[in-house]
């Protein structure tokens, strides 16, 4: 199945997070994480001002809660608006 975003949004595909611990060994859950996600770019919708901006195989930075959570083919996926990314990252 292939999902194309329309107008400002955005598919991305979370970016495995490592398992962060504390200094006694202690795991911390994401659910008590407030940064930001990371992922990839998987789809630009029909906006040609973002497509101008954002394009397939970006990395981007985007807000923890913004969007919808999707589940495809056992990936997890996020449709973001324009307004929820906050970065592009470049190496």
């Amino acid at each position: 199945m292939k999902i194309q975003p329309l107008d400002d949004r955005v598919l991305v595909e979370f970016e495995e997070e490592k398992e962060e611990r504390t200094a006694s060994g202690l795991i911390i859950p994401d659910t008590a994480k407030e940064k930001p996600r990371t992922g990839m770019v998987v789809a630009v919708g029909t906006d040609e001002d973002l497509q101008s901006k954002v394009k397939v195989g970006d990395k981007i930075l985007f807000a923890k809660y913004g969007g919808e959570e999707i589940q495809m083919d056992g990936k997890d996926f996020r449709i973001v608006q324009r307004s929820d990314i906050l970065a592009v990252l470049k190496n």
